[in-house]
């Protein structure tokens, strides 16, 4: 029996038809992997177009997410593509892929059971890059948790709190988000001032601070709003302003102490420290 095969295979060798179907199948297998290649190169390449447009106009703490974004759909369009090729590649050398397609499928429902838990983060953690739910450096409120994003992983997220404590949470446990950084903080200042001399001139001197004051953080100018509550004593201004929500209580500091310089410099004084209501 040996002796047959290895006479089969010394004919095969001087057997122009066998030489010609191979030549043909290996120029087959050659077409498919070249093509699948200029496929995933074209591919990258206006994933990595399109990336880079929205890089130009997008916030800097969104381009991090964009570039996520784009790395995951080179890799998915990657994987995809060589998997298709893998099979063309099997079903050219002779291999039947149904019973390797059922093996597989059977395989994967096996890991499927046992690591519906990573699957579960992986998906997850996807859908929280893709769908722009929050960034690094957001401040954000899930569960019992409430901290700055520090890293977003396809399986876990990383939030520091205020006292420095760093907890790492599963993706899928991320089930409701409350994104703090989203849109502007509103501050609210209201500055109780003893009553001593003219109102006009209280609320000029005022208005005349709330027009100095700058700062980079801030996204719009400060408004006065003017008399919130007075009594024989004191009377209480109000003012309004919108900044960055990562450096609302910088912003907030930062106001509180040139309201009250610029107060003294003008002779008025506090009948208590500023009060802040957080709006």
């Amino acid at each position: 029996m040996m002796m047959d095969t290895i006479k089969q295979s010394v004919e095969q060798l001087f057997d122009n038809d066998w030489w010609s179907n191979t030549g043909i199948s290996l120029l087959k297998i050659l077409l498919i992997i070249v093509i699948g290649r200029l496929l995933v190169w074209i591919a990258h390449k206006s994933i990595n177009k399109v990336v880079l447009e929205q890089l130009n106009v997008r916030h800097a703490l969104q381009q991090r997410r964009i570039t996520t974004i784009g790395k995951l759909l080179n890799n998915i369009v990657s994987y995809s593509t060589y998997f298709i090729v893998a099979l063309l590649v099997l079903s050219e050398l002779g291999i039947s892929l149904g019973p390797l397609l059922a093996g597989a499928g059977i395989v994967g429902i096996a890991i499927g059971f046992g690591a519906q838990s990573l699957v579960k983060d992986v998906i997850t953690g996807f859908f929280i890059v893709l769908e722009d739910q929050f960034a690094v450096g957001d401040t954000i409120s899930t569960g019992k948790f409430k901290g700055r994003v520090e890293v977003i992983g396809l399986r876990t997220t990383r939030i520091v709190n205020e006292q420095g404590e760093m907890h790492i949470i599963p993706n899928n446990l991320i089930t409701e988000i409350t994104n703090f950084s989203l849109l502007p903080a509103h501050i609210t200042i209201d500055m109780p001032i003893a009553y001593q001399g003219n109102l006009r001139e209280i609320m000029h001197t005022v208005r005349q601070c709330a027009q100095s004051i700058k700062h980079e953080k801030l996204l719009s100018s400060i408004e006065v709003l003017g008399l919130q509550q007075f009594d024989k004593d004191e009377i209480v201004m109000r003012v309004t302003a919108q900044s960055e929500a990562a450096y609302k209580d910088e912003v907030t500091r930062y106001m509180n102490e040139q309201f009250k310089l610029t107060l003294e410099q003008h002779g008025l004084q506090m009948n208590e420290e500023i009060k802040e209501a957080k709006g």
